[in-house]
Parts: structure tokens; sequence; C-alpha cells
């Protein structure tokens, strides 16, 4: 059932970000004056708040950035491969590995402009569309929370400690995709369409079956 669900939740991610790109390419005018007014609010206020820019610089370079969330990944599947959970190791790396690959090849065929401003606060590289800051941090996120013990796993004293994990996990999505909004280097549909396709990737390698009978070791 809980399968079941998720390949529903991707299946209609795909659908999402699939529209969207569509609209993206043909630059379609409501979406282009709607990621156009958030970028000018939040440009403004990042220009006249530098305290909270220089937070949003390091959460985004730092906390946040996508070789930040790549290491996280790398540690889970050398943690899984040591236990011998070689199937999860294998998934959780292919799809970190594939966010990076979709994403620049994304880019690449798009080729969509960032924001340009006369006064910008923070600089990127590469087209705009979609958000890898946003993408990386669905699917690592994802994948971390999808190896969190299932609930009739769990003992009682680590129902806590899930759900720290879930919140934090839920604020550093939502946190990134905000510092490449605040920071004026993203439109809002890039980090939409960098969310959607990281659900997507997180289905994939949730749900896809294993290539065949006993590739790893079952989950435990």
């Amino acid at each position: 059932m809980r399968n079941d669900l998720l390949r529903w939740v991707g299946i209609g991610c795909a659908a999402l970000v699939a529209v969207l790109t569509v609209l993206v390419v043909l630059e379609w005018p409501p979406l282009l004056a709607l990621d156009g007014q958030v970028a000018r609010d939040l440009h403004a206020h990042a220009v006249t708040h530098p305290g909270v820019t220089r937070l949003m610089v390091v959460l985004t370079d730092g906390v946040w950035d996508p070789w930040t969330m790549r290491a996280l990944a790398a540690l889970a599947c050398a943690w899984l491969w040591l236990r011998g959970d070689r199937e999860r190791a294998w998934r959780v790396g292919l799809a970190t590995l594939a966010a990076g690959v979709v994403n620049q090849g994304l880019k690449a065929l798009v080729g969509r402009e960032r924001p340009v401003w006369p006064d910008p606060v923070h600089s990127s590289n590469y087209a705009s569309y979609p958000s890898g800051h946003a993408m990386t941090a669905a699917v690592v996120c994802g994948l971390l929370l999808w190896l969190l013990p299932r609930k009739a796993d769990r003992a009682r004293s680590t129902t806590a400690w899930v759900a720290a994990a879930w919140v934090l996990a839920v604020v550093s999505v939502a946190g990134v995709g905000f510092t490449r909004l605040h920071l004026g280097v993203h439109w809002l549909s890039d980090v939409i369409g960098g969310w959607l396709l990281g659900v997507v990737l997180v289905t994939l390698a949730v749900c896809l079956p294993a290539r065949r009978p006993g590739f790893g070791a079952a989950r435990r």
C-alpha cells in the first residue's frame, strides 16, 4: 500500500513537471509574470536586508549545497553497504548520481536564463531550469527518509528521532528552495521543477523492482 501510494505520487509529479517544462520552454506569459513578481519582491528584500542575505548564502553554499547533500548520500551508501544492504545502497547511490545527470541535461536542453539584476547579491553557474539545489535536496532527503525504520519496526524510543528527521528534511528541502529565490539566482518555476523531479527520482529508486532475485540483502 505504501509503495502503491508513492507510485501515484511519482506519476502525478512526473505529469506536473512535464507540463511545467513545456510552459517554461514556451515562455507562457502567466508563468513568466508570476516568476518575475516573486523574483522582484524577494530580490528587493535581499538588497535591503544584508544580514538575512548573508545567512541565505551560508545556507545555500554550505549547509544545503548539492555537494553537502551528495556527501550525506555517500555516507548513507557506505553505511548500507557495511550492513550488507547492498540493494538499497545501490539505489541511493544511483538515484543521487541520476539527479545530477538529469539536472544538467535539462539545463542544457531548456537553456533558460537566470534572473539578471543591476545589483546582484549572489551568483550561480549554468542555466536556470531546473534548480539543482532544490532537486538534489529533494532526492537526498527523500531517500534518507526512506531509510528510516518503518512504523512497525520502530522502538518507542526512536519515534521522536524519526519525527525530528522528517521535520529536518522538510525544512531543508523547502529552505534551500527559498534561499535560491531570495538570492535571486532562480525563478520560482525552477525551484518547483527541481522539487517535482526530485520526487520522481525518489519514486523510481524506491519502487522499481530489483534487477534479479537475491540482489542485495533483504530490508531489515
